[in-house]
C-alpha cells in the first residue's frame, strides 16, 4: 500500500516514456519499470482547504467512470447536482493530448469545492485509441497520466494508493494503447458523526475475466482490512463486471467472494445497465452493468443510476453515474 503523498507528480521525460515502448514486453521488466517511476508510487493531494467537520447522515456518495473526462466543467455540474459530499472517480487523465493536456481532476474538485487524492493507474505511451486521436490538438502527451480520484467536502485522512495485482496486460507490442501500469484503488479514512469509515475508489481490469477481477477485489479487501482493522468500508467504482463474458455481470465471482466476507452490493436496479454509447465508445449494442458499490458495516439506503447525458443529449461518458445514500453505520 502506497502512502507517500505529493502536491505534484514527478513526470517522466518524453524520451524516457518513448524508451518504454521498445522495452522487452515481459512481466519482470514491466514490474521493474513500474517500481522505478516515482509518479506510480505516490499519491497527489490537492483541491481546496476544507473544514474537517465530519459528514452528517444521511449523505450521498457518487461514483463515476468519466472516460478520460473530456468535459470536466459539465461533469462537475452533474456531480454538484447530486449534493454528494464524497465522490469516487475513475479514468481521469492528467497531461494527455486527448483532454487538451488538462488536469480534469483538479478542475472537477475546484468546481465542487473539494479536496482530492489522485493516483496514476497508467502512464500512457500513445495518444490513445484511433477515435481518441480526433480529440488531440497536439501530437504528444505532456505527462501521459491516467488514473483514479477520491474527492470530499471534508478532510481525507491517511490517504493511500493500492495497486491491484495484474499481469501487465496493457504492456504489449500488440496493444493499440500501450501503457505502463496496473489498475489501482485510491482510498482514505473519512470521518462521520458516528465515527470513521474507509472510502475507496477502484477500477478493476476490463481486459480480463471474472476470476482475474475476483483476485483483484480480494487483494483490495485484504489490504484495506490490514490498513484499518474493524472500520466500515465502502468500495465504489467501475468493477467491469460481465466484461468478456457477454455482459452477464452475475458470472463475476467477485460478488460471491465479497458477500462471504460480509459485503453487500449496490448498483441501482439490477435490470438497468450502466453503460451507453459515447463520443469515444461508439457501440450502441454494447450495454453492460459495470458500476457498483460494495459496502460493509454501513447502512445503505437507495442506490440508483444517473444518466451521463447533458441537457442537450451529449454523453459526458460511456458510463452513467452510480449513487447511493449512506444512512448510518450498520448495527
Amino acid at each position: 500500500m502506497i502512502r507517500s503523498t505529493v502536491s505534484a507528480f514527478a513526470v517522466p521525460s518524453h524520451e524516457e516514456r518513448k524508451s518504454f515502448i521498445s522495452l522487452e514486453k515481459n512481466p519482470d521488466i514491466h514490474a521493474a519499470t513500474l517500481a522505478s517511476l516515482t509518479c506510480m508510487n505516490t499519491v497527489r493531494l490537492g483541491g481546496v482547504t476544507v473544514e474537517s467537520a465530519p459528514l452528517a447522515f444521511p449523505f450521498t456518495v457518487a461514483a463515476w467512470n468519466l472516460e478520460r473526462c473530456l468535459f470536466p466543467i459539465e461533469s462537475a455540474a452533474k456531480l454538484k447536482a447530486t449534493h454528494a459530499p464524497l465522490v469516487l472517480l475513475s479514468e481521469m487523465d492528467e497531461g494527455m493530448a486527448r483532454t487538451q493536456q488538462q488536469d480534469p481532476t483538479a478542475i472537477v474538485a475546484g468546481e465542487l469545492g473539494m479536496a482530492y487524492a489522485y493516483g496514476v493507474e497508467f502512464v500512457e505511451l500513445s495518444l490513445g485509441s484511433q477515435i481518441e486521436h480526433s480529440f488531440c490538438k497536439q501530437d504528444f502527451n505532456e505527462k501521459g497520466f491516467h488514473g483514479n480520484a477520491l474527492m470530499a467536502s471534508t478532510s481525507l485522512k491517511n490517504v493511500f494508493l493500492f495497486r491491484l495485482p495484474g499481469e501487465a496486460v496493457w504492456f504489449k507490442d500488440s496493444n493499440e494503447q500501450p501503457r505502463v501500469g496496473e489498475r489501482c484503488a485510491i482510498g482514505a479514512i473519512v470521518e462521520t458523526e458516528a465515527g470513521p469509515f474507509v472510502a475507496v475508489s477502484v477500477h478493476l481490469e476490463s481486459a480480463a475475466n471474472g476470476i482475474y477481477r475476483e483476485r483483484q477485489t480480494a487483494a483490495l479487501i485484504d489490504a484495506v482490512e490490514a490498513f484499518a482493522p474493524g472500520l466500515p468500508i465502502l468500495i465504489g467504482g467501475d468493477l467491469n463486471t460481465g466484461n468478456h463474458s457477454g455482459g452477464d455481470f452475475e458470472t463475476d465471482t467477485l460478488f460471491a467472494m465479497a458477500a462471504a466476507r460480509g459485503f453487500e452490493r449496490h448498483g441501482g436496479p439490477l435490470d438497468q445497465m450502466s453503460t451507453r454509447p459515447s463520443l469515444i465508445t461508439r457501440f450502441p449494442e454494447r450495454a453492460m452493468k459495470l458500476d457498483w458499490f460494495l459496502s460493509r458495516g454501513l447502512k445503505i439506503g437507495e442506490s440508483r443510476l444517473i444518466s451521463s447525458l447533458n441537457d442537450e443529449g451529449k454523453p459526458l461518458s460511456d458510463h452513467d453515474m452510480v449513487v447511493c445514500t449512506i444512512e448510518g453505520f450498520a448495527p
